[in-house]
């Protein structure tokens, strides 16, 4: 089988949220619901937390997990994994699983990881959901359209595909989760942003620009991702509904 790695990126500067990372959720903090949920996945042969913040560090060694001290110069999550996929050299490929997913469906992970090893011509492989047109209009909602081979065209903040005419086609939203060849991760890094991830603030708009390729697994999520205070409050509330069940 291949090695297969799952990296949850952490950092405590946050915009939005600071520390977030380690903000408790129904007794827990956000950092370890993530990395319970990766662990819960058989298709991981490690789970590595790469973060910037002895904090986190700390925390993370406390419950158990495997922290990785990082640069805290990165711009995002996927050059702080690039950093540790540079020193898994037997890795075949790499998860980006975010650390503000504390809901992150095990089996999702398992089929994203199947299906990357069965494909050939994938360099990247994540997932969408289908949403409503309201939901379609808000531009903190990433959309995607892909061709017939569920290869992804176009991830956008704007409504994509435009509805024009009235028909049965339904918008898909891009959830969060990457899986790389560690070969295309690291060729990712390497290449400066272009004019679509500059204009759209969407780096996979810079695989696209390149031509990796990135296959779309469409799955029903119910995944809420913690960006405020407020989705914290919701996700403790979801948290706490399935373990009263």
């Amino acid at each position: 089988m291949s090695k297969v790695i799952g990296v949850i990126p952490a950092r405590w500067a946050s915009t939005r949220f600071p520390g977030k990372s380690l903000h408790e959720i129904a007794g827990k903090p956000l950092i370890r619901h993530v990395w319970e949920r990766c662990s819960e996945a058989a298709c991981f042969e490690k789970i590595i937390i790469a973060t910037d913040d002895i904090r986190i560090a700390k925390t993370a060694s406390d419950f158990g997990a495997e922290a990785v001290m990082t640069s805290p110069d990165h711009t995002s999550g996927t050059d702080r994994i690039a950093e540790v996929a540079q020193k898994l050299k037997k890795a075949a490929y790499i998860f980006n699983i975010q650390g503000d997913e504390p809901l992150i469906e095990p089996v999702l992970l398992e089929r994203l990881v199947r299906q990357i090893e069965e494909s050939r011509r994938t360099d990247i492989i994540t997932a969408a959901t289908l949403i409503d047109w309201e939901e379609a209009a808000n531009e903190n909602s990433v959309k995607v359209v892909c061709n017939r081979r569920g290869e992804a065209l176009y991830f956008s903040r704007s409504v994509i595909p435009f509805p024009r005419s009235t028909s049965s086609l339904r918008p898909y939203k891009h959830l969060g989760v990457y899986g790389f060849k560690r070969s295309a991760l690291l060729c990712f890094v390497s290449i400066p942003p272009g004019n679509l991830e500059r204009a759209e603030q969407l780096e996979q708009l810079r695989a696209l620009e390149n031509g990796l390729t990135i296959r779309v697994v469409v799955c029903d999520s119910a995944s809420v991702g913690v960006d405020t205070p407020e989705d914290a409050i919701e996700v403790e509330r979801l948290i706490l509904n399935r373990s009263n069940r």
